[in-house]
């Protein structure tokens, strides 16, 4: 592929997307670089002004000055940084969440608008063809994956797919485990689709640089005052980075502002990786029972964790 190709394409796409009127397009009063900023303000859990500059290869003056813009608009708040002092720390204010929010909701709506002129027979291909190109031209220069760039997020359109699709090829490749796991799996997400309530119920998808490589659920319990945490996966290249703790943390918390009294899971004795994330949460072994089920021979265990405050 020739260099006036690509040139050719950037054109063609900076276009459709209305990169260059960007405020127009979206009806909101930020250019392009503006709302890249608030969107990094709002989902990374890293907001010095130089990790900022350094994940958006922004110059300092030209980042300095859209600040400077934000906090004038009440949309951030500046203060030292807690890891060092001589760094500035940047948090958005409840108004610029609210802003953040709707630029995100928007752009959502414009390529959900932009999908809808493709053939459902061609998003697919296109899917494949998008991830393709940024494979190829993010092997140069790939940096190693840093546990600050990975995104808890909700499920979007495909998630809840992902999440079966991953669970039967993943422990069918890793312990052999047949179609019945995958049948397992399909039960749950599709009892969640169908039918629970989002004060009591969540699902979690891990995000790394874009790819999707994990996922956890919370569910209520049969027991009344207690939820479930179900179907904690990691895949095994992003593995290292802290995402199962990330995962498992935002269960407990989510379950303990819910009200629950205590949260329960069941798992199997070859998951070690796992037991281990729920040791360090605090989960206590409650019960173990040997079966046969997925086409291997397992010992199921139960596991517990209070979440009823300590008394001083």
């Amino acid at each position: 592929m020739s260099v006036q190709e690509i040139r050719a394409f950037n054109r063609f796409y900076t276009n459709l997307i209305g990169a260059l009127d960007y405020s127009r397009h979206l009806y909101a009063p930020y250019t392009l670089t503006e709302s890249r900023v608030l969107y990094e303000l709002a989902h990374s859990p890293r907001t010095d002004a130089a990790d900022l500059r350094a994940e958006l290869s922004l110059d300092a003056g030209y980042l300095s000055r859209i600040l400077a813009k934000f906090q004038a608009d009440g949309l951030i708040e500046r203060t030292p940084s807690e890891r060092d002092p001589r760094r500035r720390h940047v948090a958005l204010t409840a108004r610029g969440r609210t802003a953040a929010e709707l630029l995100d909701e928007r752009s959502r709506e414009a390529v959900g608008s932009l999908l809808t002129t493709v053939p459902a027979a061609d998003r697919e291909r296109l899917t494949a063809a998008l991830a393709t190109v940024r494979g190829l031209l993010a092997d140069g220069a790939r940096r190693p994956a840093r546990a600050e760039d990975v995104l808890l997020r909700e499920p979007g359109a495909g998630d809840l797919g992902w999440i079966v699709q991953r669970n039967g090829a993943l422990y069918a490749a890793q312990f052999g485990w047949n179609a019945d796991y995958e049948g397992l799996v399909a039960r749950i997400v599709a009892d969640f689709a169908q039918d629970h309530d989002p004060h009591l119920e969540r699902v979690w998808i891990a995000e790394l640089d874009g790819r999707t490589v994990g996922c956890v659920m919370c569910v209520r319990d049969e027991a009344p005052g207690t939820a479930r945490l179900r179907l904690l996966l990691v895949e095994p290249e992003a593995r290292g980075l802290g995402i199962g703790d990330r995962l498992v943390s935002a269960v407990v918390a989510f379950a303990r502002e819910a009200g629950y009294r205590e949260l329960v899971l069941w798992t199997n004795d070859v998951l070690a990786a796992a037991r281990g994330i729920y040791v360090r949460h605090g989960f206590t072994l409650v019960a173990e029972k040997p079966h046969r089920s997925f086409g291997a021979d397992l010992v199921g265990q139960d596991w517990r964790l209070s979440l009823r405050a300590e008394r001083p």
